[in-house]
């Protein structure tokens, strides 16, 4: 906390300097569906931007967001790793791809793989909303939105061009090569844009020069193809295909003993294969529509395969599984500006259809029955929903925005191979109101309030079958919808050497859903759980943000983030779930020459020692507490010409051996990696 308070007094300090144009200021899309200064938008936001994206060499997606101002990182296994914004994790944060959602509705509300399906190298920005956002969002967006946002090929002012980028890497720790390639062709009225991602990773090797873990090697590839056209002038016209896919993804954390066990669960545990398709039609109206300044609409599908091949330890039983989800979606919104007051006006509908099998072989004799499958086949999730918002202005220094949001869904599960079925209907009204009031011209004061909520999926009404860390799920077909109440205040500053932000949160969760013992015994020796409506909680924390420039050569920065959860039960009060400890981030940037720049940063991390009774007896976290850490590392980028660039980094320098809180393994040791990138 002392961390936080110090960066709040450089915050203040830093105020004191000149008030030039939001010249470090950033521009995002998600907190309000429309282009404007994170600096004026009365929310709290983070924005990953292209530059530091291509700085990056990242395993998995999540890898980007590590230490972003108020967001965790929980990597439980190779390909998979999870953000966790204000204590929020899986489904109950909203996962957006090109204002497409990513969750579907076998999105568990625990860390997930699903983040992973996305290719961590084709992307343009990454924004994320930090506290409910459920009124532009709906379901999911309790603690937050985390969109990322692909590059588009750009049309040519002077007839056609062909431009592209080739990316090359490689790593040490993780045995990593990794190669990008994408090429644009650009005319005055349409542009096409091809890219393609192949990603090997040979066995992670953590600090302490300790043997490389076992069940840490993985493939993962991925296509995209998007075409931009300008039929109309003040028109456009978005048709794109995405592709990502991981052949076969160990999960390690159930293939080696973790705490507390002498064996692991399981001899075979892989996600094989897990990928995502990704189709998407999008429309935009920028000269306006009717009465409305501008408008745009989507239209997409998407297919998630999540298959899986499994045996439990001292078990001669094969379970191959096969999940399927196919989402469909269309959404619109249009935006009208009446001067002091801007109006935005949407609509959402969403339907969800599962696909899933189960099949057990006797590895002695090869004989296969069909078995009860995780999910009923054929189950429907849909949500319908209208929203409205409002920003008014009344003068220069005040900005207050509000709206509103109806979502209708239902969830039907077929009786299938579980002889009972469920049909849920619900209604959810939604809302918020925030404001922000500029004490100085670059100096905003910030101020919100916002109920999210979460409405049970599939995943939660029609799980069976075993679970990580021992257990034996039961459905439950009387789950209600989670719901939050999170108010915030905070204080942005923005300058033409300054940006910085620093808020505090207070969030009180409802009827959430959690595993809980049954108290049957099973012959098979798992702990038998059901998911409830039973606990309340309360989570508050910091969250602290800075970026300055010294001098025209010289940059620094610096993220804290912290978080406490309290859960009330039956039973009385304990820690939350899976809180993350005090964590950040701190770095200087110094630019040599025009030609060389170098970089040195370390990642920080306290105990987290505040363990609930679930977390005590998980084997990915360590009884005791997850002991914090603190690694430094190095960064060198050399661009011996225009369109080439060559990034050195040396990471762990000191070969720390440590782990993320909550992670299934240790993080990297010592590691070299060398990155290559040529324009054209």
């Amino acid at each position: 906390m002392l961390t936080m308070l110090g960066l709040s007094a450089a915050i203040m300090a830093a105020t004191q300097g000149g008030q030039d144009a939001q010249a470090l200021d950033r521009i995002q899309v998600t907190a309000t569906r429309r282009a404007e200064q994170v600096f004026k938008v009365p929310t709290a936001t983070s924005v990953i931007d292209a530059e530091e994206i291509s700085r990056n060499a990242p395993a998995v997606m999540a890898d980007h967001l590590r230490a972003a101002t108020g967001v965790f990182v929980q990597r439980t296994t190779p390909g998979q790793a999870t953000p966790v914004i204000r204590g929020f994790k899986g489904s109950e944060v909203l996962h957006l791809v090109d204002g497409f959602r990513l969750n579907n509705a076998f999105f568990r509300n625990a860390p997930n793989q699903y983040f992973g399906l996305i290719d961590p190298v084709e992307i343009e920005r990454i924004e994320v909303v930090r506290g409910p956002s459920s009124t532009l969002y709906g379901s999911d967006a309790m603690g937050g939105v985390v969109q990322v946002l692909t590059p588009e090929p750009e049309l040519s002012a002077e007839g056609t061009e062909l431009a592209g980028r080739v990316v090359a890497s490689l790593s040490s720790a993780e045995l990593m090569r990794s190669g990008h390639g994408a090429v644009e062709l650009r005319d005055t009225r349409v542009a096409l844009r091809l890219s393609m991602t192949e990603q090997n990773f040979g066995g992670l090797k953590p600090g302490d020069d300790r043997e490389r873990l076992p069940f840490t090697a993985l493939d993962q590839r991925g296509a995209a193809i998007k075409l931009v056209a300008e039929p109309v002038e003040g028109q456009q016209l978005m048709l794109q295909s995405q592709f990502f896919e991981q052949p076969s993804s160990p999960r390690h954390d159930a293939l080696v003993p973790g705490f507390g066990q002498v064996n692991p669960e399981t001899i075979v545990n892989f996600f094989e294969p897990n990928h995502r398709a990704f189709w998407q039609l999008r429309y935009r109206f920028d000269d306006g529509l009717g009465p409305f300044d501008s408008a745009e609409f989507h239209l997409g599908r998407q297919h998630i395969r999540d298959d899986r091949r499994t045996r439990d330890f001292g078990s001669f039983t094969l379970v191959r599984e096969r999940n399927a989800s196919e989402l469909r979606g269309l959404s619109g919104f249009a935006y009208r500006d009446f001067g002091p007051l801007q109006w935005t006006l949407g609509f959402e509908w969403y339907q969800d259809e599962v696909e899933s099998q189960r099949r057990d072989t006797d590895v002695r004799s090869g004989a296969t029955v069909v078995r009860t499958s995780r999910f009923p086949t054929g189950s429907q999730a849909e949500q319908a929903a209208l929203y409205s918002t409002a920003d008014w202005q009344p003068n220069e220094r005040l900005d207050i925005n509000g709206g509103l949001r109806w979502t209708d869904f239902s969830v039907d599960l077929p009786p299938a191979d579980r002889g009972v079925g469920v049909e849920v209907n619900e209604r959810d009204l939604s809302g918020h109101i925030g404001g922000r009031y500029s004490l100085r011209e670059d100096l905003n004061l910030v101020a919100n309030l916002g109920r999210g909520f979460r409405a049970p999926n599939i995943f939660d009404l029609g799980t069976v079958g075993p679970r990580p860390g021992n257990r034996f799920n039961l459905p439950n077909p009387e789950l209600a919808p989670e719901t939050v109440l999170t108010s915030d205040l905070g204080l942005k500053f923005s300058n033409a050497r300054t940006e910085a932000e620093f808020f505090l949160f207070h969030t009180r969760y409802e009827d959430k859903i959690a595993s809980v013992l049954t108290g049957n015994p099973r012959a098979d020796g798992r702990i038998e759980v059901q998911s409830r409506n039973l606990i309340e909680a309360t989570l508050r924390g910091a969250e602290a943000g800075l970026r300055h420039r010294f001098r025209e050569d010289l940059s620094g920065y610096l993220t804290a983030t912290y978080t406490r959860g309290d859960e009330e039960t039956a039973s009385g009060e304990t820690p939350a779930d899976r809180i993350p400890p005090l964590q950040g981030k701190a770095g200087l940037i110094w630019q040599s020459s025009p030609a060389l720049e170098w970089e040195a940063y370390a990642f920080l991390a306290g105990n987290q020692d505040r363990l609930s009774p679930r977390d005590a007896v998980d084997p990915r976290i360590n009884p005791r507490g997850t002991p914090g850490f603190a690694t430094a590392n190095l960064r060198l980028s050399w661009v011996p010409l225009p369109d080439w660039r060559l990034s050195l980094r040396y990471e762990n320098l000191g070969d720390k051996f440590y782990r993320e809180h909550g992670s299934g393994y240790a993080m990297p040791g010592r590691n070299a990696t060398a990155t290559l990138e040529w324009r054209w």
